[in-house]
């Protein structure tokens, strides 16, 4: 009788015609004990995403522990509807009153004149929302919490880039986080190893399903550079899913499919530490979310019924998705997460165009509902069109669609089914919301916060720092006149030093440590110091860890720290660092402003090659060191750097002409960056000032 439930509660989310048949299946005592209770003892929690009302209420009906939201500002998923302050009080209250936990993401790089308005949303925040825990990418929020009386957790988002063991120490005891979001990025045996690194109070969390970036996570600057819409701002336009050309061909190299680890899941759960499995998806409706939190849980708590595997493997097939991949879970056994030859385009592809312009249809792979919602081509292409579907189509029947006018591109086009509310899930959150609507719940904004509340800003640096330059290099030997040298921090780099090192050198640390290269940067670090060196720039706040003491050294934080406020700052200052080179992301206002406020001395990149992203796979059909088009025609090439490769454009930062403005404005650190560039790459001249005039968006 078991199996006939689990196949009916499979087909009664498909096909709309037998929905009151299955509806009442599925809500009999024993199946609702046998499918959706929860077992006794410890187990992880499963975090849902939800980037409006619908698909929050669709976390609460198909049962999640936990969901993860953002309010309209400060959210890393700005694209998402997101919350108001009195919506999502009404629905915390109705989560808590269920056992469910809400964490709100506030996990945006800041910029130095949005402290005041963050620290007010905060406040409000804890006054009247209450979450369980917020998370923060910036290491300045972890301050600013606390000052406006936070009492919930702190997590630190995978922006963050936390991704080696020592780290977690560092930030749990000197930043008093308690619980680490791990990269994506990481294999099984990996996350095993920051498991046994995890001090006590701290938990981590990993995610289990959703969307993969080509770049690793706080380590992509693409959309950015591009055009001054931030990943780390929330704001990302996906440059890595469109067309680039590689030698002859037009193909997304750089469009990952979507993580799913489905039954791999039960690897996870001989990790304790990992207390949470984390949905990626805040940009997906109700019906994704509640697809797959129903189905994690059935993996989750009934692993070992065959038939309970095969139900969930099927609820994550039609749960609107990309194409899934295991990606790097197994290090035995790695995925490529990029199928060039595949579909990348978000949704479930139901078909392609066909019959020509006078009258398009498709002839559905899947059983079609009443206002489905389906997508007519990519995102990327500037003619897609979204439509609803008018009416029921079974599987291989014609469904004919409206599409954009006059264009060649139609026939063969694919069509994506990207939403669908099925009659049952309405009625589900019909009911959440009517209960919801009955609470007593005292309005947003009834607690009168008249005024922002006073925050305690660091004081600025008294006095002036002498100013240098600094020209950064992957290899020693290489020399500027005037000026200090940096070079990348790699054995390479090492094998080429005589015994003793100059006082005016600066050892650059990677962008990203991974656990299985913490020991191998370790040793370089001593080698370094044991050859006398005193100078040192880090590429993550958490890199401190690597070090004994900073006693007697010159420690900066680099421009992949991601710092841009002065509070941020501050916190760099409590961990022992003397310096920091801000973001190059900023425009020029925060930059010139930054001086004033900031309690350390500070560094700008002035000019150089800065990577559009950095990743830990090569795209399969990219070369190394062969340049690769972008849509616009621009060129860029991928080179391996230590064990990740770094993708470039032709074309160099450029602010140096504003050196003196700097100067004025309080810097004392002028970077240029000097990358090699490859013999068959033809740099482009053409204003390289980032985000200087446009503003940090």
């Amino acid at each position: 009788m078991l199996a006939a439930y689990c196949t009916s509660f499979a087909k009664f989310l498909v096909f709309d015609k037998i929905v009151e048949h299955d509806f009442i299946l599925l809500h009999t005592t024993r199946c609702r004990h046998t499918i959706l209770t929860m077992n006794t003892g410890m187990k992880p929690e499963i975090l849902a995403p939800a980037g409006g009302k619908a698909s929050f209420l669709a976390a609460l009906a198909a049962g999640a522990d936990a969901v993860y939201c953002g309010m309209k500002q400060f959210s890393a998923r700005m694209q998402a509807k997101n919350f108001g302050f009195s919506e999502l009080q009404s629905l915390t209250r109705l989560a808590h009153q269920k056992g469910v936990r809400v964490y709100v993401a506030f996990n945006t790089a800041i910029r130095p004149d949005e402290l005041e308005e963050a620290g007010g949303l905060l406040a409000q925040l804890a006054d009247e929302v209450e979450p369980d825990a917020l998370i923060v990418q910036d290491p300045g929020m972890v301050a600013l919490a606390r000052q406006v009386g936070f009492q919930g957790e702190l997590h630190l988002s995978t922006l963050a880039n936390v991704s080696f063991g020592s780290a977690l120490k560092l930030v749990r005891q000197k930043l008093g986080v308690d619980r680490v979001v791990l990269p994506r990025e990481l294999h099984v045996d990996e996350i095993k190893a920051l498991a046994k690194a995890c001090p006590p109070g701290m938990r981590l969390e990993a995610f289990i399903h959703g969307a993969l970036c080509y770049g690793i996570s706080g380590r992509c600057y693409w959309s950015s550079y591009l055009g001054g819409k931030s990943s780390l701002r929330g704001r990302c336009v996906q440059p890595c899913r469109r067309r680039y050309t590689s030698g002859s061909e037009a193909r997304r190299f750089f469009s990952c499919q979507d993580l799913s680890l489905d039954v791999l899941v039960k690897v996870l759960k001989t990790i304790p530490e990992v207390g949470t499995w984390k949905i990626e998806g805040r940009k997906k409706g109700p019906h994704y979310v509640y697809y797959t939190v129903q189905a994690y849980k059935m993996l989750r708590d009934q692993a070992g019924d065959p038939k309970m595997k095969k139900a969930a493997l099927e609820l994550l097939s039609l749960a609107l998705g990309r194409t899934n991949t295991h990606y790097n879970f197994l290090p035995q056994r790695p995925q490529d997460p990029i199928s060039v030859d595949g579909q990348t385009g978000s949704g479930l592809l139901v078909g392609r165009l066909q019959g020509g312009r006078a009258k398009p249809y498709i002839t559905a792979r899947e059983d079609l509902l009443k206002n489905d919602v389906l997508r007519i081509g990519y995102e990327d292409d500037r003619w897609h069109a979204v439509r609803k579907v008018s009416r029921f189509t079974p599987k291989k029947g014609r469904l004919y669609v409206k599409v954009p006018g006059g264009k060649n591109e139609m026939k063969g086009t694919p069509v994506f089914l990207i939403d669908r509310k099925e009659k049952y899930l309405e009625q589900k959150l019909a009911a959440l919301e009517k209960e919801m609507a009955g609470l007593n719940i005292k309005p947003a904004g009834h607690k009168h916060h008249t005024s922002k509340p006073k925050l305690r800003l660091p004081r600025p640096m008294p006095g002036k720092t002498l100013p240098f330059d600094m020209h950064v290099f992957r290899q020693p030997g290489n020399k500027k006149d005037g000026g200090q040298t940096g070079i990348w921090l790699s054995e390479a780099s090492l094998s080429r030093l005589p015994k003793r090192v100059g006082d005016k050198t600066w050892w650059w640390l990677p962008p990203v440590i991974w656990p299985a290269t913490e020991g191998e940067i370790e040793n370089l670090v001593g080698q370094v110091l044991k050859k006398g060196g005193r100078n040192f720039v880090l590429n993550a706040p958490w890199q401190a860890a690597l070090f004994p003491h900073f006693k007697g050294l010159r420690v900066w934080a680099g421009p992949f720290c991601n710092i841009a406020n002065p509070l941020a700052i501050d916190t760099l200052k409590s961990l022992g660092f003397e310096g920091v080179i801000v973001s190059p992301e900023m425009g020029r206002d925060d930059i010139l402003n930054m001086p004033q406020a900031s309690p350390l001395p500070l560094g700008i990149v002035l000019s150089g090659l800065w990577p559009l992203c950095i990743s830990r796979i090569l795209s399969p059909g990219i070369e190394q060191n062969r340049p690769f088009l972008s849509p616009k025609g621009e060129q860029a090439w991928a080179v391996k750097n230590g064990h990740e490769y770094w993708l470039f454009p032709n074309w160099k930062l450029d602010i140096a002409s504003q050196k003196e403005r700097f100067h004025k404005a309080g810097y004392s650190c002028f970077v240029v960056m000097h990358e090699p560039v490859p013999r068959k790459v033809r740099m482009k001249t053409r204003e390289g000032v980032w985000n200087w005039k446009i503003g940090l968006k």
